[in-house]
């Protein structure tokens, strides 16, 4: 059974930082995909950057430029470096890692972390 756990979310000013970290558990983490996403009261869960096993990322157009993805294949952990943030970044922000095809391209959720972006 996968298991993700995040962390690092968190009260910050406009045009702050933050990281999210997601430790996976119970999987093969190096062979999936994993990603971010972000979900408001207003809005579906939405893609905000993927990276897959070797390392190609994709990012959503709102936040390109100012977040970066990434993992460390050792610690079994994957990042979401958040910067120059704003209001809209408000919201619960979700790990998400994928199965390879092979394995059914299964998805996996994490509970969520909370980001807010005020002053």
């Amino acid at each position: 059974q996968v298991q993700l756990v995040e962390s690092g979310g968190g009260l910050v000013q406009p045009g702050g930082s933050l990281r999210l970290s997601c430790l996976a558990s119970g999987t093969r983490f190096n062979l999936y995909t994993m990603a971010w996403y972000h979900q408001t009261p207003e809005k579906q869960r939405a893609l905000v950057a993927d990276i897959t096993s070797d390392g190609t990322t994709n990012y959503a157009d709102s936040v390109r430029g100012r977040f970066t993805i990434s993992r460390d294949k050792v610690k079994n952990t994957v990042y979401l470096q958040m910067n120059s943030l704003k209001p809209d970044d408000t919201g619960v922000y979700y790990c998400n890692a994928k199965s390879p095809p092979y394995w059914g391209s299964r998805d996996y959720w994490g509970q969520g972390t909370q980001v807010t972006v005020s002053s």
